[in-house]
């Protein structure tokens, strides 16, 4: 990733004074005793202990009952169109698509956080379309869940109901099909943020979040999740946890070098995938929007 450093080093200085990041709050890596914690769950089954149950019986069969809506992105979702193989922005996806559909042939990878280290800078552009690059191959179903429960926006960018969506499911309003939207002509299922809640981390941090992660990839071969900044709330780096990996998002000209830093010092650094230079000229990193990832350096 040494030309990801050196281009966000030479990037950094043509930041100007006012456009600087707020400076955010120091986020430390979670020891693995306090990234969960057992909380009360909402249906025991065989082998439960203490009312929380062994998993959440998710599972394939499901998808049925989902509602399908129709595919109608907002227009200034920027959403990519893959089926134009002249944008370059579209081919660095499907590029980004294969090497991860490589690293899982490699590793067990089903479940992928996409963060960055401060707000604005294509986390939510990432995550969409790299879902929807996966969706487009029509193999397998793949997941898209807005995990920012903090600034949620990805049922804005499909036009679709905000809730019932992930929090409602974590707190027992609704079934797990019922919080999803399959749209129409692909095969990529949504989970929208769900009705506001006033404590999003500590939602998170309930069992079930957990054994969410583990019960998707019964059901879909990815599933890629939108995640609140790693520096400017704990959410991120507790979710990066229990997903198989994490990709970081970081936006040439604006991300400086010392947040990058930072954010990945505050991740567990074994299931970072690698970085996504969002905005990069071609003379820096030979296309706008290039993916490195470190488990093969």
């Amino acid at each position: 990733m040494s030309r990801v450093h050196d281009a966000l080093r030479r990037a950094e200085g043509t930041v100007p004074p006012e456009e600087e990041p707020q400076v955010p709050v120091s986020i430390p890596p979670l020891s693995p005793e306090v990234r969960f914690r057992d909380s009360q769950a909402f249906s025991t089954g065989p082998g439960a202990a203490n009312g929380v149950p062994l998993r959440l019986n998710i599972h394939p069969a499901m998808l049925s009952e989902v509602v399908m809506v129709p595919f109608s992105p907002a227009p200034e979702s920027h959403l990519l169109d893959l089926n134009n193989s002249h944008e370059t922005p579209a081919e660095e996806f499907r590029t980004l698509r294969t090497r991860l559909n490589h690293l899982q042939t490699l590793q067990p990878l089903h479940t992928v956080i996409v963060t960055s280290p401060s707000p604005a800078e294509g986390k939510t552009f990432t995550a969409v379309n790299l879902a929807l690059a996966h969706a487009h191959l029509a193999e397998s179903s793949v997941l898209l869940g807005d995990f920012d429960l903090r600034r949620p926006i990805i049922h804005n960018l499909f036009q679709i109901d905000r809730a019932p969506g992930l929090s409602d499911f974590l707190t027992g309003q609704c079934t797990f099909p019922q919080a999803l939207r399959r749209l129409e002509g692909m095969n990529l299922y949504v989970l929208p943020a769900g009705t506001p809640v006033k404590n999003p981390l500590e939602l998170l941090n309930m069992r079930q979040a957990k054994l969410l992660f583990e019960d998707l990839p019964r059901s879909f071969n990815w599933a890629i999740f939108d995640t609140p900044p790693l520096l400017f709330s704990a959410d991120a780096n507790l979710l990066s946890t229990a997903a198989d990996g994490t990709i970081l998002v970081v936006k040439i000209g604006s991300t400086t070098f010392d947040n990058v830093t930072r954010a990945m010092q505050s991740l567990c650094e074994n299931n970072v995938l690698g970085i996504v230079a969002n905005g990069a000229r071609a003379s820096e990193l030979y296309s706008k929007y290039t993916y490195y990832y470190s488990k093969a350096e």
